[in-house]
């Protein structure tokens, strides 16, 4: 680390009205907020009206955490490993509305690390339920008549297995 570490803070304010100062070198993981920062627009706090406070915390911990360097390839190594740790514990959330938040703030915040990663585990989730367990996992309602539902599972077979 350089001596010169005291990087600018950024002030981020979440739907909910909670406030978080995080450094700009980690907030500017978010293309978003890069782009807000680059705009000259990033003066005061920066409203993020999508994003709860309890959903921010989270990509604040997401973030800082991959925001952080390695001193050198032995550490790289370990760095990495610890990464892979991080981010399969990550997405382990008690709630699977917990997962949609961070899949929907990854997505607002432009950080597609995250986004890549909350996907892959909204994929995992559904990996091997079949359509009508998905259909009711994500309360989707089934709006094809029983006709068109045999026709799609017909031209479809190789779906259905």
């Amino acid at each position: 680390m350089s001596s010169s570490s005291s990087s600018k803070m950024i002030e981020l304010r979440s739907s909910d009205g909670e406030t978080f100062h995080v450094e700009e070198t980690v907030v500017l993981q978010s293309e978003t907020i890069k782009q807000m920062i680059d705009d000259d627009c990033a003066n005061a706090a920066i409203p993020l009206p999508n994003v709860t406070s309890m959903t921010l915390a989270k990509v604040i911990e997401y973030i800082k955490k991959h925001a952080e360097k390695p001193k050198d390839d032995d550490d790289k190594k370990v760095a990495e490993e610890d990464l892979k740790k991080f981010d399969a514990e990550f997405v382990k959330v008690d709630q699977e509305s917990m997962l949609f938040d961070l899949v929907r703030a990854a997505n607002y915040l432009n950080i597609k690390s995250l986004l890549d990663l909350t996907c892959q585990a909204v994929a995992d989730s559904i990996k091997d339920l079949s359509v009508e367990e998905v259909r009711k996992k994500f309360n989707i309602q089934n709006d094809f008549t029983p006709e068109e539902e045999a026709k799609v599972r017909k031209e479809n077979a190789w779906a259905f297995d």
